[in-house]
């Protein structure tokens, strides 16, 4: 783990279970009202990093990519035992350029929010409620103040074909180092993420 400025951290995952693992001691600093944004290029491990949410929230459901659905609504528990809601969202098609006339972009956001139901849960998220948004990241700062953001990016292939190779980074799900930058926005995430 290395430090970078303005108090984010940036971690190594060689292989998809280190994904897991830091996904899993995420978990472990929750507190409902959270939001996390996750990006990165398709492959990543965006989904990966999730699991481990999962696993660390005790959530028994598997956890999938939610491209279809947009959202996931699923059941687990907190670090101290209490209920945990998590609401995993792929944002990949939202936030399209079909805006009404003389509508912003802010406001086309917020309308596809709240016809898929997720406006509170972005901007008044309740007590028992996280938020994991993978692709979120084109509507995070009009919307949330307080977040932590998780850029997930693989290396660049390398010609020897070891880990950071062609073949490792057309297939998603192999290992391949991944370079996770952990960004607290507001006040509410730096300490926290300072315990990893």
């Amino acid at each position: 783990m290395t430090g970078t400025d303005n108090q984010s951290i940036t971690i190594e995952a060689p292989t998809g279970e280190d994904m897991r693992a830091l996904g899993e001691r995420v978990a472990g600093l929750l507190r409902g009202g959270d939001v996390l944004l996750l990006s990165g290029p398709l492959g990543a491990g965006k989904t990966t990093f999730a699991q481990g949410i999962g696993r660390g929230l005790g959530i028994a459901e598997p956890i999938v990519s939610p491209t279809f659905t947009i959202a996931r609504e699923l059941a687990g528990r907190f670090r101290d035992g209490s209920p945990a809601h998590l609401v995993h969202v792929d944002a990949y098609r939202l936030g399209g350029s079909g805006y009404a006339p003389g509508q912003d972009a802010r406001d086309a956001l917020l309308d596809e929010l709240e016809s898929l139901g997720l406006d509170e849960e972005l901007e008044d998220p309740q007590d028992d409620t996280v938020v994991l948004m993978e692709w979120g990241e084109q509507m995070a700062a009009a919307l949330i103040d307080e977040r932590l953001e998780i850029h997930i990016d693989r290396p660049a292939p390398d010609t020897d074909g070891g880990a950071g190779s062609s073949a490792a980074l057309q297939d998603p799900t192999s290992d391949g180092t991944r370079i996770v930058t952990l960004v607290p926005v507001g006040g509410n995430w730096a300490d926290r993420i300072a315990t990893l």
